[in-house]
């Protein structure tokens, strides 16, 4: 078997660089989604929903570079464009949304499709003794867990 500077199997390390790629993509829309909601929420709610898209924006900012850091130290590049982004990304692209049920809808919807992803990786971590990405995988599954069933609590 033939290993990467960490030690890991380079087979199994260059599918997980494509998969953390596809988790970076994924997170790029959804930070431009939870910015773009909070630049446009009316009505209510505006004042809780206003930061919290905010909270939800820099956590998501600096999940992006944690990823892009984890792709560059299993020796990857990270992709960097949004041409890259859009052909890559499957969480839902939120346009001119201000509605605040509607808003929280996309977050839950978003928060789910990472977490479909970060389990691929989770488990593709496992597999190559990649102990890293798998620590990070699991930090970012628990944190979004519990915003999932926040935004659903409050969806009623």
């Amino acid at each position: 078997m033939e290993t990467t500077v960490l030690g890991l199997d380079k087979i199994k390390t260059a599918n997980l660089v494509t998969e953390l790629n596809g988790l970076l993509a994924n997170f790029q829309v959804y930070y431009q989604n939870a910015r773009g909601l909070h630049w446009n929420i009316k009505g209510k709610n505006f004042f809780e929903l206003h930061a919290k898209f905010e909270e939800f924006y820099t956590d998501a900012q600096e999940k992006v570079d944690l990823i892009a850091e984890r792709i560059l130290t299993l020796q990857g590049t990270p992709l960097h464009t949004f041409e890259d982004y859009i052909s890559v990304a499957k969480v839902p692209v939120g346009k001119g949304i201000s509605d605040d049920v509607e808003a929280v809808q996309l977050i839950v919807a978003s928060l789910s499709e990472l977490l479909k992803i970060e389990r691929v990786i989770l488990e593709l971590a496992d597999q190559a003794d990649d102990e890293g990405t798998n620590s990070m995988m699991s930090d970012f599954i628990a944190e979004q867990e519990k915003t999932l069933w926040m935004m659903n609590a409050w969806l009623g």
